[in-house]
């Protein structure tokens, strides 16, 4: 069977099931076989996470309360897309307000999508982090700023206690530090 076989057919319009930061609407399809179903779809945002390297080689991670684990977990700064905002611009913006660092050279590497996200999320390799600003955290971020050799991110990543690994795992890659 092809993959144009495969492709469910989606019948009607997005209804919301829940409004709010993160989203919820359902889908209705008729699958291949004529089946229906009803699917529900998260409807985030895009959001961008940076691997931030310093010129020493340590990368800068962020440990803030996480709802969905209820713990104190450990992630790259990142956030929101903005609406029209570049994934470059928003990775910048997000590295700054969540750590006080810049970056002399931004990268994006590569974009993912879980099987039920709308939207996208992006990861982004920042060269040459400086401290170089205050924290402007949004009113719910606690963002605290470590810095952590790769072995130390690899170590956590695989622990299950970080957030966010698979942008973790597409940005080592292609720093060449997996």
């Amino acid at each position: 069977m092809s993959d144009a076989d495969r492709r469910w057919r989606q019948v009607g319009a997005d209804r919301p099931l829940h409004t709010g930061f993160q989203s919820v609407v359902a889908r209705d399809y008729v699958l291949p076989d004529g089946q229906e179903a009803m699917w529900e779809m998260v409807a985030l945002p895009p959001v961008v996470g940076v691997l931030a390297l310093t010129d020493d080689g340590r990368i800068v991670v962020v440990r803030q309360f996480r709802p969905g684990p209820d713990a104190v977990a450990a992630c790259l700064p990142g956030g929101l897309v903005d609406p029209g905002e570049d994934v470059l611009t928003a990775g910048a913006r997000e590295l700054r307000e969540e750590t006080g660092y810049t970056a002399a050279h931004l990268e994006h590497v590569a974009t993912t999508r879980g099987p039920n996200d709308l939207h996208p999320s992006h990861a982004v390799l920042a060269r040459g982090a400086v401290r170089t600003h205050e924290q402007q955290l949004d009113p719910y971020e606690d963002c605290e700023v470590v810095l952590w050799t790769p072995a130390r991110l690899r170590e956590e990543a695989r622990s299950g206690r970080m957030t966010g690994t698979e942008l973790v795992y597409l940005a080592l890659d292609h720093a060449g530090l997996l």
